[in-house]
């Protein structure tokens, strides 16, 4: 748990550590959205990534990169790096700053800095944030909280092959027919990876990603006939190839790092271990026998038909230009060309 620096007040439940998701700071425009975190988690942003933010012309190349900004964009975050992210509901003993609850219409954005102060000793030690467009989160302050040992037995991280991969799979599609707000962030964020690891080079994807995502993935990738392909990989999944371009493999769920193929040299990708659980793994079949017919007393419903969009995919801009500009590697002159030119069509 975490408790106030201050005063050492209880100001979370017992939480353990998982992987930051790749959509944290990505939600859909004037929508509301439910916590970013499950219950009983807690995860940690290494990079600084909100309030006080200062403009690009201010901030200069060298003091943007050293804030891991390596391009041009309005303004650059100089927020503390290492905020702790919880659920709001795993919040204990916090009460609102009334005149730091600033929002846009539905909620709070925080951007006014911490909102959120220790009930025990007054002093500020996080942010709320729930606004449209946002996932519900709140925000502890590292300089103001510190981790406390809640005394119950720590679960040892699991390996891949004692993951339940099916159960981490998450639907394209939300049963109102709109596309998952989870998957327009997860997607571009992988996107910028691949053209990183193409080194601006086109590339393919793999059929089963082109089929559902059409032409809007292929759309933020540079143009040309493909010279590099990517596929699909992880475990569960055939061995990598010898010759392997490209490979999109998921990030583990608890340490954020991406499953590494025991031979080859292909670059890998990471992806968002829901959306790549919905590619690689066969998932649920049709309940019909494959000859025959189905067994006396065996009662089922209507097998259910897929799910369709109401919309072509729409990857969330953002979230491909914040990634992309994180990258160390976007200040080469090929990738930096690349992102110039993709930067004068927002």
């Amino acid at each position: 748990m975490f408790v106030c620096a201050g005063c050492g007040a209880e100001l979370t439940a017992p939480v353990s550590r998982v992987a930051l998701p790749d959509h944290t700071h990505h939600g859909a425009w004037e929508q509301l959205h439910p916590p970013l975190m499950e219950p009983a988690t807690y995860a940690v942003d290494p990079l600084p990534s909100g309030w006080p933010w200062r403009p690009w012309d201010e901030v200069g190349e060298d003091l943007a990169a050293r804030q891991e900004v390596h391009a041009p964009v309005y303004s650059v975050s100089f927020s503390a790096r290492d905020r702790i992210v919880i659920a709001p509901g795993d919040s204990r003993d916090m009460v609102l700053i009334p005149e730091k609850c600033a929002g846009y219409c539905m909620g709070i954005d925080g951007r006014d800095g911490p909102n959120l102060a220790c009930a025990g000793c007054g002093s500020a030690v996080a942010t709320r944030m729930d606004d449209c467009g946002l996932w519900q989160a709140v925000w502890l302050e590292p300089d103001a909280v510190r981790r406390l040992p809640s005394g119950l037995p720590v679960a040892p991280t699991p390996d891949w092959d004692e993951l339940d991969l099916e159960s981490y799979a998450v639907p394209p599609v939300e049963l109102d027919g709109s596309w998952s707000f989870r998957w327009e962030a997860a997607v571009p964020v992988a996107l910028a990876h691949l053209v990183v690891a193409c080194e601006g080079r086109p590339v393919a994807l793999p059929g089963s990603l082109t089929d559902l995502l059409g032409d809007a993935a292929a759309g933020y990738l540079p143009a040309g006939p493909p010279a590099l392909t990517a596929r699909l990989a992880g475990p569960g999944t055939p061995a990598p190839r010898y010759g392997d371009d490209v490979l999109l493999v998921p990030r583990h769920p608890v340490t954020g790092e991406p499953w590494r193929p025991p031979h080859g040299t292909a670059a890998v990708v990471p992806l968002d271990i829901g959306v790549w659980a919905h590619f690689a793994l066969p998932g649920e079949t049709s309940p019909l026998p494959a000859s025959g017919r189905v067994p006396e007393g065996v009662l089922r419903d209507d097998y259910p038909l897929p799910l369709r969009p109401r919309r072509s995919f729409l990857p969330h801009s953002s979230a491909f230009s914040d990634t992309l500009v994180r990258l160390p590697a976007i200040r080469g002159p090929a990738l930096r060309a690349y992102y110039d030119r993709f930067a004068t069509r927002l």
